[in-house]
């Protein structure tokens, strides 16, 4: 049910994630990207994150991804995971197993740190963090545009491990992927239901 997102899943992916762009303060973006400049967006993320899909008959119900929160070198070991469900796949636990996968690969990437940053009205996503170990670090109160008002924005954090001195930088995505037995094996290791 959970496997790496494909180049050819993006228009099923495109179609969850755009009516949260046109009628929800779930993401600050205004318009739907075309699927060119998702493609670009997709290729950027993935030659270092995992980007993962929920497939069920051969339909894509979920995907989760996480990107870099910061630039700097310095927050190399920092990343930005998010979920994004269809309406029949909420409150299923997709969501979570997606986020359960998601981590254990950034945990073995080598990833110590992840940011939610979530809309203070979202509250339905406040509780899914919480509820997934994330706890409240900021909150930045009307600093994002949408729809007309202004949105306050909840910065929270997980630690996938007690922060230590690295030894080596992420693994990216494409090295732990190319592993198909690696891949099975975090899996595996998951309870996801």
């Amino acid at each position: 049910m959970i496997r790496p997102a494909l180049e050819s899943d993006l228009p099923a992916i495109l179609a969850i994630y755009g009516p949260y762009i046109l009628h929800s303060t779930a993401t600050f973006e205004y318009e739907v990207p075309s699927l060119p400049a998702f493609t670009d967006r997709f290729r950027g993320i993935t030659a270092q994150f995992p980007w993962l899909v929920w497939e069920e008959d051969g339909k894509v119900l979920g995907y989760a991804y996480a990107s870099a929160p910061y630039t700097r070198p310095a927050y190399a070991w920092c990343a930005e995971p998010s979920v994004y469900l269809c309406p029949q796949a909420r409150g299923s636990g997709i969501g979570a197993a997606l986020y359960a996968a998601l981590e254990a690969i950034l945990l073995k990437q080598g990833y110590q740190v992840l940011y939610a940053l979530i809309t203070q009205e979202n509250t339905a996503s406040l509780r899914f963090h919480e509820k997934e170990g994330y706890r409240q670090m900021v909150l930045f109160p009307d600093c994002g545009f949408k729809f007309g008002r202004w949105l306050g924005l909840i910065w929270m954090e997980k630690r996938l491990k007690a922060v230590e001195i690295p030894t080596f930088a992420p693994t990216p995505w494409p090295s732990i992927r190319k592993d198909a037995q690696n891949f099975a094996n975090i899996l595996d290791n998951l309870s996801l239901f």
